[in-house]
């Protein structure tokens, strides 16, 4: 690669689109990014607003109703507060071994570290979930061992989101590989047409009104108190944005380099549509 090749725009739109292909837990499908807009720089932030219940009252035929009532309303603020960057070198006598294929795979391994990064952040908010959406807890997690408990737990998972009135379209769970091993062994996850080859965006079936997505960045200590999360995208909302790639020539070095800078944010707005439970696979 060339600096006299190096487009910014076309490796900044290149670089989110794999970070979209690697993001577990910021897809769409799983959070909200409708507030997302126009992300300038990291400290930006995203006003979000929202209108409290509206009133249901009976009706009598030629009786005059009550005056309409003023509605309540709430802003919450998301701010743009994560900034990450990557920052690497191809050596000039490296170049003249190698194909152009290497830059853009190097570009698409930093995507998959900034994701992974992202995902995270995004898995830690189960700290901020309902205190009535809990299925155990770090002292006493619930020990998952067997292909049963592993689907029954999903359907407990979906009753504390019905319980909170959490929309049943759109519910996904983000379990790790060892659960899903688990859910394998269960016909009535087995039943509904699941794959052993991984889906889109780590979508691996369909099961207990959730689509099952299976990943590596479900938090955990130590291996074990695994937190996996069930939720609707209307519990998080997060927003991101590439900021800046650049290529450049090291001042020390015979090379071509590329940095890059990716800021994001991202907020628990519904703790109710959020339901975790604490598991050890042992």
């Amino acid at each position: 690669m060339t600096l006299n090749n190096f487009i910014p725009q076309v490796w900044s739109a290149n670089l989110l689109q794999n970070i979209d292909e690697a993001h577990v837990y910021a897809q769409d499908s799983v959070v909200n990014r409708d507030y997302e807009g126009e992300i300038k720089g990291a400290g930006d932030t995203v006003k979000i607003n929202s209108i409290g219940r509206v009133t249901i009252s009976d009706y009598t035929k030629n009786v005059d109703h009550a005056g309409p009532e003023t509605l309540t309303d709430s802003q919450k603020t998301l701010l743009i507060d994560q900034q990450k960057m990557f920052n690497f070198q191809v050596d000039d006598i490296d170049k003249a071994q190698q194909t152009p294929k290497v830059m853009a795979e190097a570009m698409r391994e930093s995507a998959y570290g900034l994701a992974r990064v992202t995902d995270l952040f995004l898995g830690g908010f189960h700290t901020g979930a309902a205190a009535g959406n809990l299925i155990a807890n770090d002292t006493t997690p619930l020990s998952v061992t067997t292909a049963a408990a592993a689907y029954e737990n999903l359907v407990d998972l979906g009753t504390l989101l019905d319980q909170q009135n959490a929309p049943a379209e759109g519910r996904s769970v983000r379990i790790p590989p060892w659960f899903y091993a688990l859910l394998l062994k269960d016909d009535r996850f087995v039943r509904n047409g699941v794959s052993t080859d991984v889906l889109h965006n780590a979508q691996v079936g369909e099961a207990a009104g959730f689509t099952v997505m299976k990943s590596n960045n479900v938090p955990a200590t130590t291996g074990a108190k695994y937190k996996i999360q069930a939720s609707v995208r209307q519990a998080i909302s997060f927003a991101e944005q590439i900021v800046s790639v650049e290529g450049y020539r090291p001042e020390k070095r015979f090379g071509d380099a590329v940095k890059g800078l990716h800021v994001y944010g991202g907020k628990l707005i519904r703790p109710e549509f959020l339901a975790v439970l604490t598991a050890n696979r042992t």
